[in-house]
């Protein structure tokens, strides 16, 4: 059975993010991407320059509060696993994901709110070997969603 992947994005502000995210889903067969918080929602033009039309076939949608959408998730047996530079997070490499799974993005400088993290069943982070300590969201969330496409 294939593994079945949903994206939720908090506050993202970006809209050229937003098409990143689109144009991905489309590339690793995300069922549904849900735009919640602040993040932009099409039609916008910025986030078809860079989704370059996956906005129109990818399925989404948007709520101002992202909780409902997240425990209705875990009521459908979804696990939720937020990207997130905490101490405890687990190396993606290390995280082996299950056939349900909702990968949850943020903030661009702030990221996931710690109210979303808490209810999350797994936090994971990508390790970095430069000197930065972290990637540009939608970069970081292809990387996520194509390690849990892949992973057997």
């Amino acid at each position: 059975m294939e593994r079945r992947i949903r994206l939720l994005a908090h506050n993202v502000r970006s809209l050229w993010n937003v098409g990143s995210f689109f144009r991905t889903s489309d590339a690793f067969k995300i069922e549904k991407i849900y735009l919640t918080g602040y993040t932009g929602c099409p039609p916008r033009k910025e986030i078809t320059k860079t989704a370059i039309g996956a906005e129109e076939f990818v399925p989404w949608e948007t709520s101002r509060d992202p909780m409902p959408i997240l425990h209705a998730l875990k009521d459908e047996g979804f696990k939720l696993v937020g990207l997130e530079l905490t101490p405890d997070a687990e190396d993606l490499h290390a995280f082996l994901p299950s056939d349900k799974i909702c990968l949850i993005v943020g903030h661009e400088l702030t990221g996931v709110p710690e109210e979303i993290l808490r209810i999350c069943d797994s936090v994971v982070k990508i390790p970095m070997l430069g000197k930065k300590e972290s990637l540009n969201v939608a970069v970081a969330a292809g990387i996520a969603l194509h390690w849990m496409r892949s992973v057997d």
